[in-house]
């Protein structure tokens, strides 16, 4: 005989399985929230960028300098040191030729070029990306407003567009910086007020188009106002337009400064390229023939504006395949 197992009070375990989940318990576990749905489009789109972008070969040589001149502007204390800016503890003579010491030469103060060369670069990088964040703030919103709404609100922003159209942007920035006071802030404000009108003029055709489509009209229907259109249907769209505008702007922008600062309309007490032409052109470095004082800044300005202008035509030709941009 086999003994039974003792009765105790306790509840026996057992090792059926759990009731199969419904389809609606399925479906609740699975589903993602808006924002994480959100965040896996967004990653999804930006590797398609990506994936597209490489194959533009200019687009990544622009991006590849960029990068790098990036790099040495934000490493510039540690590679040149945080003094070489300083007139009194400069460290060779006036105008000394390139060496191994300085291999671009010094300025009529004894400063390494090379150095002022590398601390210039934050200063010109700095206006340029920030003057054109202004420019294409200002633009985006006056093109979405003058695109949205109609009557006399469109006619007045795009009548002052036009008259900001036909002025010439520098004669503008050189009134602006020469009336405000000589700071890298005014150069910012002088080009982000004057340079705006082209990309106004694009994101209101944009706007245009974007609103004709059916969604909008569905979107009034079901009671969305002007906010809830132009910032939930009308933004997302016309970003890629924006977004392209800006990497092409920054280049001009970049040349904007560099013409101010050439001019003596920035500020004297901060280094940039502009300011360093500026200074070569005071010290006789033209009829001297010192090459190296010139010709660096120059370069720089060169390499810079068109390593965006790359960079701009391939996020172009990438957003908007019918461009057909050589890659």
């Amino acid at each position: 005989m086999t003994a039974e197992p003792p009765i105790t009070g306790e509840t026996p375990l057992t090792t059926e399985p759990s009731a199969p989940a419904g389809p609606l318990a399925e479906k609740a576990a699975t589903a993602k929230s808006p924002r994480a749905l959100k965040a896996a489009r967004m990653r999804r789109s930006l590797a398609r960028f990506w994936k597209e972008y490489r194959t533009h070969r200019s687009g990544l040589w622009g991006l590849a300098a960029l990068i790098l001149i990036a790099l040495i502007a934000i490493c510039a204390p540690l590679l040149v040191g945080a003094d070489s800016e300083s007139v009194t503890d400069a460290p060779g003579q006036a105008m000394e030729d390139p060496s191994g010491e300085f291999p671009l030469g010094t300025d009529q103060f004894g400063r390494s070029v090379l150095a002022l060369l590398v601390w210039g670069s934050r200063v010109s990088l700095t206006v340029g990306l920030l003057a054109a964040f202004l420019c294409v703030a200002i633009g985006t919103v006056v093109g979405i407003v003058a695109g949205h709404f109609r009557g006399w609100y469109a006619t007045v922003l795009m009548r002052v567009t036009d008259w900001f159209l036909v002025m010439p942007t520098l004669v503008l920035a050189i009134a602006l910086a020469t009336v405000m006071d000589r700071s890298m802030w005014t150069v910012i404000l002088a080009i982000g007020i004057t340079t705006w009108p082209t990309t106004a003029r694009l994101v209101r055709a944009q706007t245009l188009a974007v609103e004709s489509r059916p969604y909008i009209e569905r979107a009034r229907a079901l009671g969305g106002g002007h906010g809830h259109i132009m910032l939930r249907h009308v933004l997302p769209n016309v970003m890629p337009l924006v977004l392209a505008q800006t990497t092409l702007v920054i280049s001009s922008a970049i040349l904007t400064e560099s013409t101010l600062a050439f001019l003596g309309l920035s500020d004297p007490t901060v280094t940039s390229w502009g300011g360093m032409l500026q200074d070569a052109r005071e010290a006789g470095a033209v009829s001297a023939g010192h090459w190296w004082y010139l010709a660096p800044p120059g370069l720089a300005i060169a390499l810079v504006a068109l390593a965006f202008t790359l960079c701009g035509r391939a996020v172009e030709s990438v957003l908007n395949p019918r461009l057909g941009v050589a890659r």
